[in-house]
């Protein structure tokens, strides 16, 4: 049975020895390393490459869709630089990870998906854009290898976020305009500002500060000093702050999950070092507990019961819930007519179909839920894909987070803070349309890139000393 769960998770995968005879790698990577000897910029490629995300999370919440497009492309072209002029022998495995394969495999798909479309001028495009996320995923999980620069794009994100959320708690108590109806105008709440920042959308916003409010969290372990820590305190306070004011509940949603998970993964990090009552009884205790003071909470916060109660509304009372069941529907009935494959990939394709489906007066930019969307787009071979991508870095996380564990490396704390991140956007994702947004979509790919970093191929990590292995720093 483990032999079957190491072959289904790609855990035992010979990637050495695979890319060792890849004629792919032989006639593309290595391309110009010879001019890589002698050109000064591409010996610090990893720097340069550093600051060009950096230039993506910093300017994410502030610029238009197409300036962040302009920035991914300059990712990518630098992501092909920098593999044309690598080595050609397979010294840099590492850069190649069971998630890296099933990545590509999920892009084979929507280039079929694409060729089979109906709308295949409109799928086009969006193949386009899903390339240079999939490319961004890529360029990230080679720079975020090194501990140092690890840490500096995970603090630039987490200082942006800060001042994102700062003025969002700002507009809670001065007041905004609210640029839509988010809120249905028949409910208690329609008169209740819904924060929303320098996003323009509370759900949006909910999305973007998910990874802030779990990554400032672990941060408290990972940052040494007493200063950092109680900065990341600071962080948590008003990063949670700002997300429960977007009034977003399918926010709420992830950001349960997210923090359950997070606890779950620390108590985890810690149980060699507990006495043996609180190894089996921590966990339970310390999840009843939160779980027992958001019911608390529930019942004696009325704005927050009502949000909460009008989740579970039916539809003739919620226009929200009435909305996305109206468009699941019509989302249901596309999938039916193209099961294997889809549509294409984006909201282009989508929005070129779906009129063809949708109820009266139900438009939809897309399907309202990150399982539904990728069936539309890819079929159930791409959901089928996708989910085992999702297996895959969960699993790979796992298996690094018990290696990190036994050294005590405090890096650790950053891959609890990404699986809890992904599980808690999937969470806020099932019953909302904001993951396929940039500001959220790449902060997505950033922590399964994350993930990626830390992969040790099974065998190389049972043969050898972890500090041999993985030399990574304590800080």
């Amino acid at each position: 049975m483990n032999l079957v769960w190491q072959r289904l998770t790609l855990s035992d995968l010979p990637l050495k020895e695979y890319l060792a005879t890849s004629y792919l790698r032989r006639f593309s990577v290595g391309l110009l390393n010879s001019w890589r000897q002698s050109s000064i910029l591409i010996q610090r490629g990893d720097i340069i490459a550093t600051a060009l995300i950096s230039l993506i999370y910093a300017l994410a919440p502030f610029v238009s869709s197409t300036l962040i497009g302009v920035l991914l492309i300059a990712c990518v072209g630098f992501w092909l630089l920098l593999t044309l002029s690598d080595e050609p022998v397979p010294a840099n495995a590492l850069l190649v990870t069971p998630i890296h394969l099933l990545v590509l495999l999920y892009w084979g798909i929507a280039v079929v998906a694409t060729g089979l479309s109906p709308v295949k001028k409109a799928a086009l495009n969006d193949l386009v854009t899903l390339t240079l996320y999939l490319l961004l995923f890529a360029l990230c999980a080679r720079v975020l290898r090194p501990p140092r620069l690890r840490s500096w794009i995970i603090t630039l994100y987490l200082h942006i976020s800060l001042i994102v959320s700062v003025y969002g708690l700002r507009q809670w108590f001065f007041g905004a305009a609210q640029l839509a109806t988010w809120v249905d105008p028949e409910s208690p709440l329609s008169k209740t500002t819904r924060v929303y920042s320098y996003l323009g959308n509370p759900n949006l916003l909910a999305g973007y500060l998910m990874p802030a409010v779990v990554l400032s969290l672990v941060a408290i372990f990972a940052w040494q000093s007493w200063v950092k820590k109680a900065l990341a305190l600071t962080m948590v306070i008003v990063n949670t702050a700002c997300l429960i004011l977007t009034f977003s509940r399918g926010g709420w949603i992830g950001l349960v999950v997210a923090i359950l998970t997070a606890i779950a993964l620390l108590v985890y990090w810690w149980s060699p070092q507990l006495p043996a009552f609180w190894r089996t009884w921590s966990l339970p205790i310390i999840l009843g507990g939160l779980l027992g003071l958001l019911a608390l909470a529930v019942i004696f916060v009325e704005p927050l019961r009502l949000r909460v109660f009008s989740i579970f509304a039916d539809r003739s009372k919620d226009s929200s819930n009435n909305f996305r069941r109206n468009v699941w529907e019509a989302v249901f009935e596309m999938i039916r007519d193209r099961p294997i494959i889809g549509i294409g990939p984006g909201h282009n394709a989508f929005n070129k179909v779906y009129p063809l489906y949708q109820r009266p007066r139900y438009s939809a930019l897309s399907a309202y839920s990150i399982l539904l969307e990728v069936a539309v787009e890819t079929g159930f071979v791409g959901l089928a894909c996708f989910l085992w991508l999702i297996l895959v870095t969960f699993n790979t996380a796992f298996l690094q987070l018990r290696r990190l564990r036994e050294s005590r490396n405090v890096q650790g704390f950053w891959l609890i803070g990404a699986c809890a991140t992904l599980l808690g956007m999937l969470a806020h994702g099932t019953v909302d349309t904001i993951w396929f947004r940039p500001e959220v979509n790449t902060l997505w790919w950033l922590m399964v890139a994350l993930i990626a970093s830390y992969w040790i191929p099974l065998k190389q990590d049972n043969s050898q000393p972890i500090h041999l292995s993985n030399p990574e720093s304590a800080n």
